[in-house]
């Protein structure tokens, strides 16, 4: 790996260059997003925390319908703070990584119930609150109250890859990443939320991936990579693993009156919180698999249908075997299961794996 200590100290001259470059090009070509605020007016600190969690792992397009949504039921922190977490978590539903949603609501009653409604400025302070980490914090102190920060996403790492040419395999090469982009950083606040929202533009629309546009980009002249013709080849990836296959079975249970039996998952493993359809324990080896939560739930008839359920988590692929119950009598529902009628399920925030799910079922 190359040493962290390698090109990690920058001549003034060229650091007041390349933001001077970045800054330029954004104030041309700067996205327009819900969340950001428009030129010469402050950001608002609930909006840029609110998308940052948002935006943990997950794209800018699949935020911005559930950013509306929330801040259209929740204009502000208190009023997140006031709602009820299965609220919270229903409106969720769909962006995945649930984890982030119960540290959203915990965050909003720290910063509504012991902060006065207020967001703290650095990131020391913003790394005490539920949720939130280093990326967070500095994104944060950064674009919401303009403080020097060194923020690098996946977009800015991709963007230090090229333009310092580094052939280290992320994510080991994250560290000397974050160097070079910090060797980059003007602690004399020359409007640092700007500059590293540049930065994420520039990597998401221009530094992309595949076919980078290098001819549009503001720094390419000094851009290592593209001076030596590999610049679609940076950053270097590490060859993934092969995902851990799981299986199990989801169960389809209607009781004479319509009504649909659901199960809240606990709070903590995957999709902690969450209402969805019961299903077995999920293993690693498919004819291991079977029934597992509810005692009684064994003694009904169900039908196997041929169809299953699948989906693809972070750490493993996923295969619901699909079951629907026959015949269901007085079946006496255990904690954190209870009965939903059919025409109240529209209303409930369902996980993608259960939508999936139902879809199969009705």
């Amino acid at each position: 790996m190359a040493s962290l200590k390698a090109n990690n100290k920058r001549d003034a001259k060229d650091v007041q260059e390349f933001r001077g470059q970045i800054l330029s090009w954004y104030d041309k070509h700067a996205r327009i997003l819900p969340w950001r605020a428009a030129p010469g007016q402050k950001a608002d600190p609930y909006h840029v925390w609110l998308s940052e969690i948002m935006l943990q792992q997950t794209t800018v397009g699949a935020v911005i319908p559930y950013f509306t949504k929330f801040l259209d039921k929740w204009p502000n922190v208190q009023a997140l703070a006031r709602a009820e977490r299965d609220e919270v978590m229903s409106e969720w539903a769909g962006l995945g990584y649930y984890a982030r949603a119960r540290n959203l609501h915990k965050c909003a009653q720290v910063v509504a119930g012991e902060l006065g409604g207020v967001f703290p400025q650095s990131e020391a302070a913003l790394k005490d609150l539920p949720g939130i980490g280093d990326y967070t914090s500095a994104a944060i102190a950064s674009i919401a109250f303009d403080k020097p920060a060194t923020v690098v996403d996946g977009n800015i790492e991709r963007v230090m890859a090229r333009y310092f040419a580094v052939k280290d395999a992320v994510p080991g090469a994250k560290k000397i990443l974050k160097v070079h982009a910090h060797s980059l950083s003007d602690r004399r606040k020359d409007r640092p939320g700007d500059y590293a929202q540049a930065l994420m533009d520039i990597g998401a629309g221009i530094c992309t991936p595949r076919s980078p546009k290098c001819g549009l980009c503001p720094i390419s002249k000094k851009c290592v990579a593209h001076k030596q013709g590999i610049e679609e080849e940076l950053p270097v990836r590490e060859k993934k693993s092969v995902k851990p296959q799981k299986f199990g079975f989801v169960y389809w249970v209607q009781d004479s009156e319509g009504r649909v039996l659901l199960h809240r998952r606990p709070s903590k493993g995957m999709l902690g919180g969450m209402v969805g359809l019961p299903t077995s324990e999920w293993v690693e080896r498919k004819k291991k698999r079977g029934v597992k939560h509810l005692e009684n739930l064994k003694d009904l008839t169900f039908a196997e249908k041929r169809q299953s359920v699948h989906h693809s988590f972070t750490h493993f692929d996923l295969e619901l075997g699909l079951k629907c119950a026959i015949s269901v009598n007085a079946l006496k529902t255990q904690d954190d299961y209870f009965w939903c009628d059919e025409n109240e399920l529209k209303t409930i925030g369902f996980p993608t794996l259960f939508s999936k799910a139902m879809r199969l079922s009705t």
